[in-house]
């Protein structure tokens, strides 16, 4: 069965069928071929369980807080800002490319809004100054993966939903790997450019003036993330409450700009409903096929032939991380997490590690994939944005950042207190 399972799987996305109808179509193979039960009269109350989880709510309120963030220029001027504070480094405004990731992903919790957002405002720099235009694209769809690890995050919801793990824990775990990721980022991009001036560009003019009057324009981005982590931190608000916080926020900091129109708040809803449907689609037929899997017993299977491989848990986690990174290169990484999550993680616990750290470490991997072609999102966000030029300059720009990921990745296995010590402190004191 479990031969079948991924046959059908991978033949249906093979078709270019959607990952949502693809799910439903293994789910229901398996119960018509493989067992006699009416597995089929359980599809409505599968459904309606799955998503009438009062965490999974947040996720379309933290999908319309970026979209507003978008609209209302607030990430535009946070850019402007971060470029004149940054750009003294080696490699110029591509350090403001990742700290405006960081930050943008401080608010939004998403991964192709925050590629998308700053990579419309920061593209028209590769020509002003001169950059490498594989480097400054790469630390677009670099950075932009920061939207899935830096909370707020909708991927943390989910695998938090998942696994009925805490999420306040997920959020303070990903904190610094986050900070240190984009940091490690931001050292490449200087390296590279110590070894190959050229490629950083010519230099950006700024002043002290002109950065100290700039720093308002980094508040708005760090009055959401203070207004949404923090209100979860001290217990004042579920995640579901403070996404609704973040979004009365972003709708405040709007009308201060004056911003706020009909027009505007109907692309926002509009672009929020579509990709709420999208995600939540794959979210219930990825509950329903596990549904069916674990009547089937197909997951224990899984589990035991893991386990009779009988290798150490480093030599097993290493594998668990290749297997991520080939997953990654052929479906899209929230579709990894939903398929994978109710199988994968059994076996990592069973292996004596933590699911919070787990989670900061498999988050890392869908980061991989979201910059891996030839599924990799981002990669067509930022080309998609940057309106002609071949792709080829893009994929080639991410390779050494997904080289940085993998580091990371390593990092977390050699410290794991890098993930567990905030928590441990914020909790467990």
């Amino acid at each position: 069965m479990i031969t079948a399972t991924i046959s059908i799987l991978l033949g249906a996305l093979a078709l270019s069928i959607s990952v949502a109808a693809s799910l439903g179509i293994v789910a229901f193979a398996l119960m018509w071929f493989f067992t006699s039960a009416p597995l089929d009269r359980m599809v409505g109350e599968v459904a309606w369980q799955s998503m009438s989880s009062d965490t999974l709510v947040a996720i379309p309120f933290f999908i319309l807080l970026g979209e507003l963030l978008l609209r209302a220029g607030i990430a535009e001027r946070m850019y402007g800002a971060l470029v004149e504070w940054l750009s003294w480094l080696p490699g110029g405004t591509m350090h403001a490319n990742i700290g405006a990731c960081a930050l943008f992903a401080a608010s939004s919790g998403s991964s192709v809004a925050t590629a998308a957002t700053i990579g419309t405002v920061s593209i028209p720099e590769i020509e002003k100054h001169g950059y490498s235009q594989r480097l400054f694209l790469g630390s677009l769809t670099a950075g932009g993966t920061l939207g899935i690890l830096i909370p707020p995050s909708v991927s943390l919801i989910v695998y938090g939903a998942l696994t009925e793990t805490s999420i306040p824990r997920l959020y303070m775990a990903s904190m610094l790997p986050g900070v240190v990721l984009a940091g490690l980022f931001m050292l490449l991009i200087a390296g590279i450019c110590i070894m190959r001036p050229a490629a950083g560009g010519r230099p950006v003019e700024t002043s002290w003036k002109r950065r100290i009057r700039a720093i308002p324009d980094l508040f708005p981005p760090l009055f959401i993330f203070g207004l949404v982590v923090i209100t979860i931190y001290v217990g004042i608000a579920t995640p579901t409450e403070a996404a609704a916080f973040g979004v009365v926020g972003a709708l405040g900091l709007a009308a201060m700009h004056r911003r706020v129109t009909v027009a505007m708040l109907t692309e926002a809803i509009e672009g929020t409903m579509r990709t709420t449907a999208m995600v939540t689609a794959i979210i219930m037929t990825a509950l329903l096929l596990n549904f069916v899997m674990t009547f089937l017993g197909i997951s224990r299977q899984i589990v035991d032939v893991v386990v009779a491989l009988d290798l150490s848990p480093t030599m097993l986690m290493l594998a668990i991380v290749a297997f991520y990174l080939v997953l990654g290169c052929f479906m899209e990484g929230f579709s990894i997490l939903l398929v994978t999550v109710p199988i994968i993680v059994p076996i990592v616990v069973s292996l004596g590690y933590d699911s919070i750290w787990f989670g900061v470490v498999l988050t890392l991997l869908l980061e991989a994939a979201l910059i891996t072609p030839p599924i990799g999102m981002n990669l067509y966000v930022v080309q998609g944005v940057r309106k002609g030029g071949p792709l080829s300059d893009v994929i080639m720009g991410s390779l050494p950042f997904v080289a940085i990921i993998f580091l990371m990745i390593l990092i977390l296995m050699a410290f794991p207190n890098l993930a567990l010590w905030l928590p441990s402190i914020a909790f467990d004191s």
